[in-house]
């Protein structure tokens, strides 16, 4: 059965397509264009290519009062949220976290963290609030072997269920016209995704929270998701350093891993801080209040991963280590398994639909 969002997102593409007179500000009215009829699998692309940037509403004759009630933001916000709900997998989580993303999310990192230090607890209670220092401090709180086995599986769980949702997705949105995808297509995605060349307003920058544009909201995406890759570096680095090299967490800070970590950390706090600011902020009209659980608790989850790893950093040669390791280490592994569920998948929905434009403009340009 279509929701009421595709309903309301069909008619607002089918006004659009007869004004065009938005054609200009971003990748979504030339891809809906190509289009004279819309399934769903077109309407959960437009909604995805959409960055919310808000400036079709200003620009828009048709917004409400007007009879055609046109509202472009709010409803493909609506129809991109329900496409994370759509495409996960195992489909019977979709509901769950969808309603209390949050708190679950805050009480599985809670589980995690009392386990951890139950487990430390239960090897040695000394080692709970004792300093521990140099090479391999960070073991001697948990074993580097369970470490590895309980975030790897909810890492590899989280790619798994990711991968699943992305092939949902690619499979609908190429569903009424099949295109391959060469890569061309794939660079001009990652070059259009790397920049946020689509959250401008077309040029002139995004709306929030009046009329003005700005590039506010712009730059906190910007230092989230870079902050976020440089995370990602930075634990990727210590792998490295770990099994290649033989040297173990923790590392000096002017090591590799503590440099990316340290970068990307301040990114995704301040990134993130940032971006719920300006939620919270958001003009009403402008925005989906239905899904604001799920966004607020994606946004918490890695304002709160990215604080955790400073504290860990700046104390980890007191007593306070084992306290904040476990805390840090509960809050990942709470992120890893949620990831597939909320907000995390519009970047990667966001990148599938770049790349199908990116093919769309190559075949009709």
């Amino acid at each position: 059965m279509t929701s009421a969002s595709l309903l309301e997102a069909d008619r607002l593409m089918t006004v659009c397509n007869s004004c065009r007179y938005c054609e200009g500000l971003c990748a979504v009215f030339p891809a809906m264009e190509m289009r004279r009829e819309f399934l769903e699998g077109d309407l959960n692309f437009l909604a995805n290519l959409c960055h919310g940037c808000g400036a079709c509403y200003d620009d828009c004759q048709f917004t409400p009062p007007h009879e055609f009630a046109v509202n472009v933001p709010q409803t493909l916000a609506t129809v991109r949220r329900d496409s994370y709900a759509a495409y996960v997998w195992p489909r019977a989580f979709a509901g769950v976290f969808e309603r209390n993303g949050l708190f679950i999310a805050l009480l599985a990192a809670a589980c995690v963290t009392l386990f951890l230090i139950g487990f430390a607890a239960a090897e040695d209670p000394t080692a709970l609030f004792a300093v521990h220092t140099g090479r391999g401090a960070f073991y001697r709180v948990m074993p580097h072997g369970a470490m590895a086995l309980l975030f790897g599986s909810a890492f590899t769980y989280a790619v798994v269920s990711l991968a699943m949702g992305v092939r949902a997705f690619w499979k609908d949105i190429d569903a009424s016209d099949p295109l391959p995808v060469g890569w061309r297509s794939v660079w001009q995605a990652m070059k259009d995704a790397g920049s946020l060349r689509y959250l401008d307003g077309g040029g002139v920058g995004c709306v929030n929270t009046d009329e003005e544009p700005t590039d506010t909201r712009r730059v906190y995406h910007h230092l989230t998701f870079y902050g976020f890759l440089l995370c990602v570096a930075s634990t990727s680095a210590g792998t490295l350093y770990h099994y290649l090299l033989g040297k173990e967490a923790p590392y000096a800070w002017y090591e590799l891993p503590v440099l990316l970590g340290t970068v990307g950390g301040v990114g995704l706090v301040v990134g993130t801080a940032g971006l719920l600011g300006a939620k919270r902020q958001r003009r009403r009209e402008l925005r989906d209040e239905s899904h604001l659980g799920m966004d607020v608790a994606f946004m918490v989850m890695l304002l709160l991963v990215g604080l955790s790893g400073l504290l860990l950093l700046a104390l980890r040669s007191t007593g306070a280590m084992s306290l904040l390791l476990a805390l840090h280490l509960g809050l990942v592994f709470a992120f890893f398994i949620t990831m597939p569920y909320g907000r995390f998948v519009h970047g990667i929905y966001r990148f599938m639909a770049l790349v199908r434009y990116a093919a769309e403009r190559r075949r009709d340009g």
